[in-house]
Formats: C-alpha cells, structure tokens, sequence
C-alpha cells in the first residue's frame, strides 16, 4: 500500500507540472496570435501600453521592450515543447537530488533563461533589420537577397559538426543529465542553462527563418516547432537533419536566382 501511495503522490506533482507546463505554452501561442491582431480591436482591452504595441500588428515599429518581449514569448512557446522528452527524463530521476518538483521546475527556469539571453540577441537583430528597411511590418524579409542568405546559412548549419555535437546530447537526455548532475534546485537550474544552450545550439538557425516568414504568421513558426521537435528524437531526428538541410539549401538558391533576375 505505501508502494501504491507513493506512486500516487508521484504522478500527482509530475501530472500538476505538465498541466501548468502545456498551459503555459498555450498560452504562448495565444499571445503569439494576439501580437499579429491589429490595435484597435485588442489594445483596449488590454489597457497597458506594451501590450498594446505589441498588438498593433506592424513588427516593423515596435520599440526594443517590445521585440524583446515578442521574441521571449516566440522563444519559449516554440522551443519548450521541444524539451518535452528531456524534462520528462529529468522528472523520473531521484527525488533525493535534483528530480524532485522544485528540482524540476529549477531544471525548466534554468532552460527558459537562457533562451530568454537569446531573445535579447535576436531581438537586436530584429532591431537592426527593421531599422535598415529589410523586414516588414510583420517582421518577414523584405529583400530576397536577405531571405536567400538565412535559407543558406539555416541550411548550410544542418551538415555542421557544431549542430550535430547539439543534437546528439539533446537526443539523449539522460546521459546529458548524468554528466551535469548536481544535487540541488541550484543544480537542476544550471543543469537547465546547460541543456538550454544546447538548444539554441540546435536551433538558432532555424529559429532566424522567422525573418523569412514573419513573426505573426502562426503556421511558419508552427511548422517551424513541428521540425525542431522531431529533430531532436533519436529515430526520426536522425532521418530529417540532412533531408532539411538539403531543402533549405535549395530554397536558398532558388531565392538567390530571382534575386539575381532582380526580382527584389
């Protein structure tokens, strides 16, 4: 019976982290579909001058809090669900260190950190790229030239050692976590720096393909998810990394020909 308690009591908390977990990826998304509405039907609701920038549909004229606060929210509604495997690996290691419930929501604030630095960077980008006229006013490239080098340079770092080192240690969660194992929340929230580096790793590359497609536009960055998470399983991962890259490669030089037909 304490047996039966015991596994009980565990799948409450771990089933109470995933509901919040998966709630607050909704509502990412949510707000992503909100930044793309236009002002007038969502600011007054809202009634906070962020929010209501950030609701006015045009990327291209949003002040810097506001491309930071766009790109957090991008950030962890698209690349948490692709930790999903490593969390739940984490979840199931012993409590008495760092597997517990603190332990793991330390493990996911550590991963959400870092990719909240990584927001600021690209948010600089966004910046610099409005600024000189090469995006739009949904944040989606403006210049063939510009899309042809991110579809290059994303496909190109598809066949990179670099991304490969990423992608093996986020396709084994467990031996990552045994090499970086510290007891501790402390722990567990540098465990979580460290996978989310690795992450950004992965998926810097691919996450810059949302200056092709635009910041608003829900099914690019959908689809965008959609291939990050299965990139990062053992099995079907192994069988997309090189077929993408040799995808994006092509889209590259086919937007590169019309670029160079002066079609910009």
């Amino acid at each position: 019976m304490a047996g039966v308690r015991a596994a009980g009591q565990g799948i409450g908390w771990r089933g109470a982290l995933w509901l919040g977990f998966f709630g607050l990826v909704l509502a990412g998304w949510v707000a992503l579909w909100a930044m793309g509405q236009e002002r007038a039907a969502l600011s007054g609701s809202f009634g906070l001058a962020l929010l209501a920038e950030l609701c006015g549909g045009d990327v291209a004229a949003l002040r810097f809090p506001a491309l930071f606060a766009m790109w957090a929210v991008m950030s962890a509604a698209m690349m948490a669900p692709t930790a999903v495997p490593a969390f739940a690996t984490w979840m199931h290691l012993p409590r008495g260190g760092s597997g517990g419930p603190l332990g793991t929501l330390a493990l996911i604030g550590g991963y959400l950190a870092l990719w909240l630095g990584a927001s600021v960077l690209f948010a600089l980008v966004q910046r610099g790229l409005a600024l000189g006229g090469f995006v739009g006013a949904d944040g989606g490239s403006l210049s063939l030239w510009l899309t042809a080098g991110l579809f290059l340079m994303a496909g190109g770092y598809q066949f990179s050692r670099l991304k490969g080192a990423c992608l093996s240690r986020c396709r084994a969660p467990l031996t990552f976590f045994v090499a970086h194992w510290r007891p501790g929340p402390t722990g567990a929230f540098a465990a979580g720096l460290r996978l989310g580096l690795v992450c950004l790793g992965c998926c810097w590359a691919l996450m810059a393909l949302a200056f092709v497609g635009g910041m608003t536009n829900l099914l690019w960055m959908g689809l965008a998810t959609a291939l990050m998470v299965v990139e990062k399983l053992p099995e079907a991962g192994r069988r997309l990394t090189r077929p993408l890259g040799g995808a994006l490669l092509l889209a590259g030089g086919a937007a590169a020909l019309l670029a160079m037909g002066g079609l910009t």
